[in-house]
């Protein structure tokens, strides 16, 4: 069993953006929920210990809570590298010093669109844009290293030459394609924003291309959606197996969308400590090697290359979180990915929102 090598910490879920793929779940935990400084400071601590060599700082919108610099220079002096994955719509130059003296390493911004009307549409928040592409000229400033994450969908992938080139612009080092995974949120607009076929292979080229044009100026990491797939992922490296996660409210997971498994109970840090969670809890070695695949996983000579594909999706898509990945041509499920492509085309969105608490 290896130790995991990368922390995500998502420190809340509140957000000014609304984007209708977002990866948090769709119950988002409140304020009052989320752990505190202190408790975000042992959790650093305690991944380091178990052989964690890097945190992301993610949400939500992890600018949005108030002790985000003391949270970075907990994560810091754990010895951990830090990584601020951003909206970057309340970054300020007062706070971007601030991250940069407590030992910020890195930013990851995120951009909706090279269109600021388009990025708009998408984020559900006016201005998002501008102040985007201001925070990412605070980044230079500071001399940090900048990567830029575009999500592209069947609603902006038209626009993917000038993400490429928004990146160029902005002075990122790193530009993430990232294709929507289709899991909560994202699930619920899966109509709306599930490419064609014509669509992805017309990325593919761009990506291709840029990649070329830009070598030794623009590193471009590309991430395709399973839809189009005839074999699975290797989600997150397998389950429990190089990442670990933790929510706001403190559950431990072993990837970012695992709480969409009902039925799993996965370990909190207020109750126990990330080795055990790691280790020993139940959440984490149901889906761990190959003993647990069924048929065709089982014996299959890519079963320890992709590890049996997403379990998050195998649940969205069957109902079994155990099931073959239908993202595999030899699943028996196979067919709904295609039936999905074909149905997808709805123009509206539902927006991320908290939803109502009852009366």
């Amino acid at each position: 069993m290896n130790a995991p090598l990368a922390l995500l910490a998502e420190l809340t879920h509140r957000c000014p953006l609304r984007c209708p793929y977002c990866s948090n779940p769709m119950e988002l935990s409140r304020a009052a929920q989320e752990l505190t400084t202190e408790e975000w400071t042992r959790v650093f601590q305690e991944a380091a210990g178990l052989g964690c060599l890097q945190v992301h700082l993610s949400g939500g919108e992890p600018t949005a809570r108030r002790d985000i610099v003391e949270i970075t220079r907990a994560a810091h002096e754990a010895g951990l590298y830090t990584n601020l994955i951003t909206a970057g719509v309340l970054v300020d130059p007062s706070l971007m010093e601030r991250l940069r003296a407590a030992g910020l390493d890195h930013v990851q911004l995120s951009v909706q669109d090279a269109d600021p009307a388009g990025a708009e549409r998408i984020g559900g928040m006016k201005g998002a844009h501008a102040r985007k592409e201001a925070a990412a000229r605070l980044v230079r400033e500071a001399g940090l290293p900048l990567t830029l994450n575009a999500v592209v969908h069947r609603q902006n992938l038209a626009n993917l030459p000038l993400l490429i080139d928004t990146a160029l612009a902005w002075g990122a080092g790193r530009l993430e394609v990232a294709h929507v995974q289709y899991y909560g949120w994202a699930l619920a607009n899966r109509d709306a924003l599930l490419p064609t076929r014509e669509q992805l292979d017309e990325a593919t080229r761009v990506v291709d291309a840029a990649r070329e044009a830009h070598r030794g100026r623009l590193l471009i990491d590309y991430v395709v959606p399973d839809y189009h797939a005839s074999r699975p992922k290797a989600c997150m490296g397998g389950w429990g197996n190089r990442f670990l996660g933790v929510s706001p409210a403190g559950r431990v997971l072993p990837c970012h969308a695992a709480e969409s498994i009902t039925g799993l109970v996965f370990p909190n840090v207020r109750d126990v400590s990330l080795r055990e969670a790691w280790y020993d809890s139940d959440a984490f070695n149901r889906f761990r090697g190959t003993g647990w695949m069924p048929e065709p996983c089982r014996g299959c000579d890519r079963a320890e290359r992709d590890w049996g594909g997403c379990r998050c999706q195998a649940f969205a898509l069957t109902g079994d979180a155990a099931a073959t990945d239908p993202a595999c041509s030899l699943s028996p499920h196979h067919g709904l990915l295609a039936a999905a492509v074909d149905q997808a085309g709805a123009p509206e969105f539902r927006y991320r929102e908290f939803r109502r608490e009852p009366v």
